[in-house]
């Protein structure tokens, strides 16, 4: 993999070396510089991978593979052209979503209830084509997320509306980086998520006066949420878990857990725990010191080093068998099996189940960028919530449901 250099070049100097530089100053650059992917030009062939040219409205160096000579593009020339430009070969994470006809986003559909609960703590994000194609024949990724928060709401309410960003920040660095890998964009994300709510928690002016924990703990170390957070793409799920929410792909019938419970007695993670000097207490279940009943979650700071950020990932590839993927809450799974999570979704996909009228405290939509949620996927997820109230679930019950079916 070629070494790629970036700086700016003044009209007296000809030149800049290629010198490390640390991942703060990357992420520095880039928001300075504005990189276009130009669309006009056809791809060049490749033998290892696809290549693709690009410029820049700034001025940059430019070191490809292919030659010592430096292209320096001064601030005041025109646009360069692109066969100008060094080819950069795309990472291996990119080569799986290029495709010959890109694929529009999956539908989908979500239902949130307070259920038995005094206060919605639950936060649902879903963001279709959040990482938008550059390059024609560039697949779009779409995300989706549930967050449970405990102690208050408001730190999954700052995953929902700042979660998306982190990872795609991290993935264009990666990407940039030439190194990428969905596991280490997911554990960045997910570090810098954690300490942006702690921090956010130190500050009691961003806490809206409508927050009741603003009362019981001025500096909110006591708030948390899990995370459980699905990329789909034409041919990859991408699955990053912190906590006791899940993540369920039906396969041909079948119930495929893409995620594992962060839950305190599940044996490696007691062992992590003790071995970082906590205890578990079972005080209605297994609890972290008594306190919290998962061993992962984003913020709850005065947990930590006990209650980990770090999330696991999955990577599945996609199937033809595939029927849908299921995201939710544990208020869901505390009552409802995977296999009867997934033969609901599967009723209501092929049109054998309709959800009944909404309850007045069962909320029902998309939060996407202006796309509509489907109806068949609106109906899972309403009659899962349904099903968990009516099994006397006891906490917040959040569903995502998203049809995975090939459309032919």
């Amino acid at each position: 993999m070629a070494e790629i250099c970036y700086g700016v070049v003044g009209k007296n100097k000809s030149s800049t070396s290629c010198e490390p530089s640390s991942r703060a100053a990357r992420r520095r650059r880039m928001e300075l510089r504005r990189v276009k992917i130009v669309p006009e030009m056809p791809l060049p062939p490749a033998v290892d991978g696809v290549t693709v040219h690009r410029d820049c409205d700034n001025a940059i160096e430019n070191s490809g593979p292919d030659s010592e000579e430096e292209v320096i593009l001064q601030p005041e020339n025109r646009r360069t052209e692109i066969k100008e430009l060094q080819p950069i070969l795309l990472t291996p994470i990119l080569r799986p979503l290029m495709v010959s006809s890109p694929e529009k986003c999956p539908k989908f559909g979500m239902a949130s209830v307070c259920g038995r609960r005094r206060d919605m703590e639950d936060a649902v994000a879903i963001q279709p084509s959040f990482y938008r194609r550059e390059l024609e024949n560039f697949a779009d990724l779409h995300y989706f997320a549930v967050y449970d928060g405990h102690g208050c709401s408001h730190v999954a309410t700052k995953c929902r509306e700042r979660f998306h960003e982190l990872i795609r920040e991290e993935l264009l660095l990666e990407i940039m980086e030439g190194s990428t890998k969905w596991k280490n964009v997911m554990e960045r994300s997910f570090i810098r998520m954690d300490k942006e709510v702690i921090a956010w928690n130190e500050n009691e002016i961003n806490i809206s006066a409508k927050c009741r924990c603003e009362l019981q703990t001025p500096e909110c170390d006591a708030v948390g949420s899990t995370a459980v957070i699905g990329i789909v793409t034409p041919e990859k799920i991408i699955i990053a878990n912190c906590g006791d929410s899940r993540a369920v792909l039906c396969r041909n019938g079948k119930a495929v857990p893409l995620s594992i419970d962060h839950k305190p007695d599940r044996p490696d993670e007691l062992n992590r725990i003790q071995a970082a000097g906590g205890r578990i207490i079972y005080w209605d279940g297994p609890r972290v010191l008594g306190v919290l009943a998962m061993s992962r979650a984003i913020g709850d700071n005065y947990l930590k080093p006990y209650v980990s950020c770090e999330p696991e990932v999955t990577i599945t590839d996609r199937s033809a068998d595939d029927d849908c993927l299921i995201l939710a809450s544990d208020g869901l799974w505390d009552v409802v099996s995977n296999d009867t999570a997934c033969g609901v979704a599967r009723m209501c996909l092929k049109g054998k189940a309709v959800a009944t009228s909404e309850s007045p405290q069962l909320e029902s939509n998309a939060c996407g960028s202006g796309e509509s949620s489907d109806k068949a996927c609106t109906d899972a997820s309403m009659l899962l919530t349904k099903l968990a109230l009516a099994r006397r679930s006891s906490d917040n019950v959040s569903v995502v449901v998203i049809d995975l079916r090939k459309v032919s």
